[in-house]
Parts: structure tokens; C-alpha cells; sequence
């Protein structure tokens, strides 16, 4: 399997142990990442303000990929639903497809109808599978009760992502416990965790995410787990912020999925950046 791995914004700068945690699982899998230079922003913080350069910027990146004969796999929930519309509007005859396309000719570009956005839950789901996955498990872990974070943008709009069944789905659970970690059923998995909002209403995002982490809590998991950089940089830093500020109750520290998976294939912890994580996670290792 080969892919172009397409990183945006938040992870390179903000989110390393993200990318390299991927990278490691990756290559225990097969998965070939291959990088591309020139990709640019997604659009997604521009997606309110100018709707049409939101969509350059996706298409852009898709048409680098398609270039190269290549699909393109995200790490970011945010990416993937900016990249999947953008696609959308492509695939259709809109005023935007012909601005978009006269655009794309500009740089000498043009994007195949049949090139595919994928996010790294899907290929580890649908390419590499539950199976191959749970082979590669040398470490299963024993005990361990996670409740699985899936974040807006995988879900919906449903017609646009086609992640996963948005009422009920099952994909990053049924990867959590291919690991041997119980995937813990509870009220607020589907709700958003509130970071679309800090830094314009900081009250609301701090109660929409400690009304999440307390659900997270009453349902008996031992930690959050995350694919998405901007839903872990809320349960990281901004609850480790309020902690720090005896602003928040009870804590529920939050791993990425790509650093779950990877301890329990055996790849050392030091590789995944687990210490990079601003709450402390370590705690993990004890159950497997």
C-alpha cells in the first residue's frame, strides 16, 4: 500500500509525536507514506471567510497527489473533511469546479476523478484490516478501558466524509480493541470536544470539553484516545492549562490512537513520543 501522506498544519507544528507515532505504525504494517513538498493547507481555517480559496487550497493538494498517481492519507479529522468536499464539488458541475479547474491549469494541473481521500482509521480499518492488525499485536493489552474520541469531522456531514455510520459507528472501536483494550460505551462519544471554540468562547469550550472527560469518567475509562490533532490538543494542553489552574475537576488524559496501537505491536514508547504528550500517559505500558 502506498499513499501520500498528507500532514497539514497542526501536526508539524504542534503535534509531532502524532506524525511520528503514524510513521512507526505505518511501517510495521506495510504502509508506504510517501511526501510531497509542495502540499499546502487544507483551507479549513478559511472555510468561513472566503469559501472558494478553502476549496483552492484542498484541491491543490489533491491535484499533487493525483499527479502522482498517488491517494492521499490524513492523520487529521479536519484535513479529511476539507479534502473529501473539495473533492465533492470537483467530482460535480458547479461554478466552483470551473474556477477551480482554471486554477489548477495555471500550475499545469488536473485532478482524476478516481483519486481517493482517505483518513488513517479507514486504511487501518478497511485496507490492512481488523486481522492482519491483531497479528501484529505482540502486546495485547489486559484490563484496559478506553473510550474512543471519533471528533466532528469524521462523522459528519455523512454525505460528505463517508467515514463510518454517523448515528452509530464502530470503526475506532472495533481498532481499539483489536489491541485487547475494551472500547467502553458512553453517552458523549459522538459529541465534539469543544476546541472549535476555545480561543472565541473559552467558557463554553471548557464546559462543553469537562462535560465530556466527566461522561468519559462515570463510563469507567482509564484514558481518552484520539485521531485527530485538534481534538487531542484540547484533551492534552488545554486540560492539562486547567489543571494547572484548579479550573478543572477530574482529568482524563487522552493517547492518540497511532501511539495505543503502536505499544501494543511492540514498538518502544521512546519511538512513539509518548513523553511528548503533556498529561502523562504512561500509565498504559501497566496494562499490557
Amino acid at each position: 500500500m502506498k499513499y501520500a501522506l498528507f500532514l497539514g498544519c497542526a501536526i508539524p507544528a504542534r503535534l509531532k509525536q502524532y506524525e511520528v507515532s503514524a510513521r512507526a505504525v505505518c511501517a510495521k504494517l506495510d504502509i508506504d507514506l510517501v511526501e510531497i513538498r509542495d502540499f499546502n493547507c487544507c483551507g479549513y481555517p478559511m472555510r468561513n471567510y472566503d469559501y472558494l480559496s478553502f476549496l483552492l487550497s484542498s484541491a491543490r493538494n489533491i491535484s499533487l497527489a493525483a499527479d502522482r498517481g498517488l491517494d492521499i492519507i490524513t492523520l487529521c479529522m479536519c484535513c479529511y473533511g476539507s479534502l473529501k468536499k473539495a473533492l465533492q464539488v470537483i467530482k460535480k458541475d458547479t461554478p466552483y469546479k470551473k474556477e477551480i479547474d482554471a486554477f489548477l491549469k495555471k500550475e499545469r494541473l488536473m485532478i482524476e476523478s478516481d483519486i481517493k481521500i482517505k483518513h488513517i482509521l479507514s486504511v487501518l480499518h478497511h485496507e490492512v484490516g481488523i486481522d492482519k492488525i491483531r497479528e501484529k499485536v505482540t502486546r495485547s493489552y489486559k484490563g484496559l478501558k478506553i473510550a474512543a474520541h471519533y471528533g466532528c469531522h469524521a462523522l459528519r456531514p455523512s454525505e460528505v466524509v463517508e467515514f463510518d455510520t454517523p448515528q452509530n459507528p464502530g470503526i475506532f472501536d472495533n481498532l481499539v480493541e483489536a489491541t485487547g483494550a475494551q472500547s467502553v460505551s458512553w453517552q458523549m462519544r459522538l459529541d465534539c470536544c469543544g476546541a472549535p471554540l476555545f480561543g472565541y468562547n473559552d467558557e463554553l469550550s471548557v464546559k462543553i470539553m469537562s462535560t465530556k472527560l466527566e461522561n468519559g469518567i462515570q463510563a469507567g475509562a482509564h484514558y481518552l484516545c484520539s485521531a485527530c490533532p485538534y481534538c487531542q490538543l484540547q484533551f492534552d494542553r488545554v486540560q492539562n492549562m486547567l489543571l494547572s489552574k484548579k479550573q478543572l475537576g477530574r482529568s482524563l488524559a487522552s493517547i492518540l490512537f497511532t501511539q495505543l496501537l503502536g505499544l501494543s505491536m511492540g514498538i518502544d514508547a521512546a519511538k512513539l513520543q509518548i513523553d511528548a504528550n503533556e498529561l502523562d500517559i504512561s500509565g498504559v505500558e501497566k496494562y499490557i
